[in-house]
Formats: structure tokens, sequence, C-alpha cells
């Protein structure tokens, strides 16, 4: 448990970060129209994944549940960005990913 619980928090703080990164990157695009949704989500992205650390290290009797709507809003996230060329959007969709695939794992571990 400690491991997977380790990974997550990791790959959660790497995606917050990722998704930040991204969503700054995407409101200096030259077509910031076209990047709304990718901006929506990137914002929505990391508010889950802030929100899963936060279940986590204080051992929220709801962490499963968050753990999984925090892999369900990754996994969005992750297609929105793969669809831009954009090299932010390409690498905050690889950690959303890496993320969505954590925090699956650990809402299987938690009861």
């Amino acid at each position: 448990m400690n491991q997977k619980y380790e990974e997550c928090l990791k790959a959660c703080n790497e995606c917050l970060e990722a998704c930040n990164k991204c969503y700054d990157a995407c409101l200096r695009e030259n077509h910031v129209k076209m990047m709304v949704e990718c901006i929506r989500l990137d914002r929505a992205c990391a508010d889950a994944c802030a929100f899963a650390i936060q279940a986590m290290t204080s051992n929220s009797p709801f962490m499963k549940k968050i753990c999984q709507l925090c892999a369900e809003i990754c996994e969005r996230c992750a297609d929105e960005c793969a669809k831009h060329d954009h090299e932010h959007c390409q690498r905050c969709a690889e950690s959303c990913r890496k993320c969505a695939k954590a925090c699956r794992e650990m809402s299987m571990y938690v009861s």
C-alpha cells in the first residue's frame, strides 16, 4: 500500500504541475479559441489532482471515490491534450495518463 500511495501522490503532483503549465501555455497560443476545451480540462484536472492529494494525505474516508474521479478527469484531459500538437499538450497528456493509471491502482487498494 505504501508504494502505491507514494506513486499516486507523485503522479498527482506531476500531473497537477503539467496541467498548470499546459493551461498557462495554452493561454499564450495564437489561436486561444481553439484551446478552450484544453484549458478547461487542464484546470479541472489540476483541481482534481489537488483534491486527490488532499484526500490521500488526510486519509479521507472518500479517498477511493476521489481517486476514481481524479482518474476519470485525467483521462478526459489526456484525450483532449493529445488532440493538439503543442509540446506542452503532449507532455500534459502523458502526465495525465500516468496519473489516471496511478489513481485507478490506488483506488483498488483502498477499502
